[in-house]
C-alpha cells in the first residue's frame, strides 16, 4: 500500500501530469483539497473509489482516513493543488506516515507561479534584469515567517518575487518593497490561475492595493513583484542562443581553408 501525494496543478484539469492522472485513476481512496482542486480531476478516480474532500477536515481526521485505507491494503491518492513542495502542508502528513510506517511517494505538479507566467506570456528571468525568482509569503494568520525571510531582506536581492497567501497584506508589501524596487515597479496580481474565472490585475507598487481593493479580491491570489515583469525592450539576448557563444553542443566552427 502506498500513499501518493499528487500535485494537481493550479486549477486547469489539463495541467495535471500524466503520471498524476494515472495514479488517481488507479487508487481506490482519493483525498483531495476541494477548495483548490477541481472536481473534474478527482472524477477520474475509479467508480467505486472512496473520494473525500479534505477541506473541512483536520490533520488527525485525514491521517485516520489514510490509516483506514492502509489497513485494507488500498493505495491512496492524496491530491494537492499546485506542486506539493510549495505550501502544500505535506511535511506534517509525511511525518505522521513515517511514524505509522506507511509508505508514500510524491508526484510533482505545475506550481501556480509557473502557470501564471505562462498565461501572462512572461519570462520571470530576464538577462541583466532579474535572474532569480523567490517564492515566499508574508505573515498573516498562518505561522510566522522565519528570521531573515521578511520582504525587506528578500527584496534587497532585486529578484522577481512570487508572493503567496498575502493578498490582504498589499499595503504592507508596498511599504516594505517600495524603498527597494521603486514606486513604479511592476506588480501583477494573478487571481485563481487556471480556473474559468482566472483574472490578472496589472499595476505598480504605488497603485496595486487600490486596484485590488476595487476588484474585491480577498483570497486565492498570487502577487508578482519585479522589474522582469515589464522589462525595457532593449534588454540583451541571453547567451544561450547567441551565435558567438560557444559550448559543448555548439562548438566553435573551424574557419574554412
Amino acid at each position: 500500500m502506498t500513499v501518493h501525494f499528487i500535485g494537481a496543478g493550479p486549477g486547469d484539469p489539463d495541467l495535471i501530469t500524466v503520471r498524476g492522472l494515472k495514479l488517481i485513476q488507479s487508487c481506490h481512496v482519493c483525498l483531495y483539497a476541494g477548495s483548490l482542486v477541481p472536481e473534474q480531476i478527482v472524477a477520474a478516480a475509479p467508480e467505486d473509489a472512496r473520494v473525500i474532500d479534505t477541506a473541512p477536515m483536520h490533520l488527525d481526521e485525514i491521517i485516520a482516513e489514510i490509516k483506514g485505507a492502509h489497513d485494507k491494503g488500498f493505495d491512496v491518492a492524496r491530491v494537492h493543488s499546485g506542486d506539493p513542495s510549495i505550501y502544500g502542508a505535506t511535511a506534517e502528513q509525511m511525518r505522521r506516515l513515517d511514524a505509522l510506517g506507511i509508505d508514500y511517494e510524491v508526484t510533482p505538479g505545475v506550481p501556480a507561479f509557473a502557470a501564471a507566467a505562462a498565461a501572462l506570456k512572461t519570462e520571470l528571468t530576464i538577462p541583466e534584469v532579474a535572474q532569480t525568482v523567490i517564492v515566499t509569503r508574508t505573515t498573516m494568520q498562518s505561522s510566522a515567517m522565519p528570521n531573515n525571510e521578511d520582504l525587506e531582506t528578500l527584496g534587497k536581492s532585486g529578484a522577481t518575487l512570487a508572493i503567496h497567501l498575502s493578498i490582504r497584506n498589499l499595503r504592507e508589501i508596498e511599504r516594505q518593497l517600495t524603498p527597494l524596487y521603486g514606486a513604479d515597479c511592476p506588480v501583477i496580481v494573478a487571481y485563481r490561475v487556471g480556473w474559468p474565472d482566472q483574472d490578472f490585475i496589472h499595476g505598480t507598487l504605488s497603485d496595486i492595493a487600490d486596484k485590488v481593493r476595487k476588484s474585491k479580491i480577498t483570497r486565492t491570489a498570487l502577487i508578482f513583484v519585479g522589474h522582469a515583469l515589464k522589462p525595457a525592450h532593449d534588454f540583451r539576448d541571453s547567451a544561450l542562443y547567441d551565435a558567438d557563444h560557444v559550448h559543448v553542443l555548439r562548438p566553435k566552427k573551424k574557419a574554412k581553408a
